[in-house]
C-alpha cells in the first residue's frame, strides 16, 4: 500500500465520492493514507443527482449500479479516476471518460472464486433437486424421493467462456469427478482434462449441466434462445452468473415447462431493481427446480476485502506515482519512482505532433527532462515526465499551453 508522502495537490484537499456501500476496507485504506475527505453513500444515485454531487470530486468509487454518463462526466470538472469495485466497466460511458483523460479501474479477478463456489454449489442443489424438497419442506410436505436425484460424479459441465471464472469451475469440477468440456471465441488453453469444443451446439448437446460465464455485448444478447435450447441434452441444467442479457428467460420458462431443462439457477436478469427490496419478477419464479438470486454471484465478504484492496492499490498508485497499470481508458503505464525529480503528468489526444510540441517548448526554455515515458492507444496519449525540480513549476505552466492537451497534474 503507499505511503503518505505528499503530492502537490494536498491529499486532504483530494474529494473522494464513494457510492452503492463499497466495502470499508477501500474508506479505511484512503483514509490511513492521509485521505481525509472521503464520502460513502449506501446506494446509487440518479444521473441529476450524481451531476450535482460530483461537480468538485477528483476520485469517484462505484459499483454496478451506478450509469456513469456523458452529461455525468461533463458535469465533472475536477475528476482524476473512476474506480469501478467490481468485475465490469460497462456502467461506464469508456468513450466519453477517454475523451476527458479520466482513468478508469475495476478488479477483474477478484471475486472469481466466489461465483465459481456459488456455481459449483447450485450444480449440486439442481441435480439433486433441492429447491423442489426444501420448498416442500417449508410447506409442511415430506418429499423423500430419490427419482430424478442424481450425483454431480461423472456428469459432463459445459463452460461457456474460459476465462478467469471459467477455468476456475473446471478446476473445482474436475476435483468433484466430472468430464469438463468447454466452449470460447478465443482459443484458449485447457486446465487438467478439459476439452474444448468447436460450436456451442456440440458443447450443449453433451452437456448435464451448463454455464455460463461470458460477457455483456451485442454478440453473447440472447445467446442462449430457444433454438439453441432445442439442442440441449433433454433435462440438462442451465446457470447464469455472467450477464442478464445472455439467456432468453421466455425461451427458458417455457423449456423447463416442457421438461426440455431440467432446472436453472440465474442470478443477473435484463432489467433488476434499483435497490435491495424493491419488487422483482421474472418469467422463472414458481417454476420447478429452479434457484433465482439476487446478482449476488461474487458477493461474499472475502470478495468485498479483495476488491477493495485490489482497487485500491491501483488507484493510490495512479494518484502518487502516475501508474495506469489495469485502467480501461487511460494507455497503462508502469514507471519506477525518480529521486530527485517532480513528475508531471500529461494526458492529450493521440495527434501527430503532440510529443514534438511538449519537447520543443521545454528544451525552448532550457528545461532538464531527466526521464520520460510515454504510452499511447487508438484516442489518447499519456507522457509523464521526471523534471528538475528547480524548473517544474515553469514546465508544468508551459505543458498546459501544448495543444489536444486534456488533463496535465504536477505529481509531486
Amino acid at each position: 500500500m503507499a505511503d503518505k508522502k505528499n503530492t502537490s495537490y494536498p491529499k486532504e484537499k483530494i474529494n473522494i465520492l464513494f457510492l452503492e456501500n463499497i466495502s470499508d476496507t477501500a474508506v479505511k485504506h484512503f483514509k490511513d493514507a492521509g485521505y481525509a475527505s472521503v464520502r460513502k453513500l449506501s446506494g446509487a444515485l440518479s444521473e441529476e443527482d450524481l451531476m450535482r454531487e460530483i461537480k468538485y470530486v477528483h476520485l469517484l468509487g462505484i459499483r454496478s449500479k451506478t450509469q456513469i454518463t456523458p452529461n455525468i462526466l461533463n458535469a465533472a470538472k475536477k475528476l482524476q479516476a473512476i474506480a469501478c469495485f467490481c468485475i465490469g466497466v460497462n456502467q461506464v460511458d469508456l468513450k466519453t471518460a477517454t475523451n476527458h483523460g479520466v482513468v478508469v479501474f475495476n478488479a477483474p479477478y477478484s471475486n472469481t472464486r466466489s461465483v465459481a463456489e456459488l456455481v459449483i454449489g447450485a450444480s449440486i442443489m439442481l441435480i439433486r433437486r433441492i429447491p423442489d424438497k426444501s420448498k416442500a419442506a417449508h410447506a409442511g410436505s415430506w418429499l423423500k424421493d430419490a427419482k430424478g436425484s442424481h450425483e454431480l460424479r461423472g456428469k459432463t459441465i459445459g463452460i461457456v467462456g474460459y476465462g478467469n471464472i471459467g477455468t476456475q469451475v473446471s478446476i473445482l469440477a474436475e476435483g468433484l469427478g466430472m468430464k469438463v468440456i468447454f466452449y470460447d471465441v478465443i482459443t484458449k488453453l485447457p486446465l487438467g482434462n478439459a476439452e474444448s469444443r468447436k460450436s456451442l451446439k456440440e458443447l450443449v448437446s453433451e452437456s448435464d449441466i451448463i454455464t455460463l460465464h461470458v460477457p455483456d455485448t451485442p454478440q453473447t444478447k440472447n445467446l442462449i434462445n430457444r433454438n439453441l435450447i432445442r439442442q440441449f441434452k433433454r433435462g440438462a441444467i442451465l446457470l447464469n452468473y455472467a450477464r442478464g442479457e445472455v439467456v432468453d428467460l421466455e425461451a427458458l420458462a417455457k423449456a423447463i415447462e416442457d421438461g426440455q431443462v431440467g432446472g436453472a439457477a440465474i442470478d443477473v436478469y435484463p432489467l433488476e431493481p434499483e435497490k435491495s427490496g424493491d419488487k422483482f419478477n421474472t418469467p422463472l419464479q414458481n417454476l420447478p427446480n429452479v434457484l433465482l438470486t439476487p446478482h449476488i454471484g461474487g458477493s461474499t465478504e472475502e470478495a468485498q476485502y479483495n476488491i477493495g484492496e485490489d482497487v485500491s492499490s491501483k488507484l493510490f498508485q495512479y494518484l502518487e506515482m502516475g501508474i495506469t497499470t489495469g485502467s480501461h481508458t487511460v494507455p497503462p503505464l508502469s514507471l519506477p519512482p525518480q529521486e530527485g525529480t517532480h513528475r508531471i503528468l500529461h494526458i492529450h489526444k493521440n495527434v501527430p505532433g503532440v510529443l514534438s510540441e511538449i519537447n520543443t517548448k521545454l528544451s525552448k526554455y532550457n528545461i532538464n527532462i531527466l526521464a520520460q515515458y510515454l504510452k499511447t492507444n487508438e484516442d489518447i496519449g499519456y507522457v509523464v515526465l521526471d523534471i528538475d525540480k528547480k524548473l517544474s513549476s515553469q514546465a508544468f505552466a508551459l505543458l498546459k499551453e501544448v495543444k489536444h492537451t486534456l488533463k496535465t497534474r504536477l505529481l509531486y
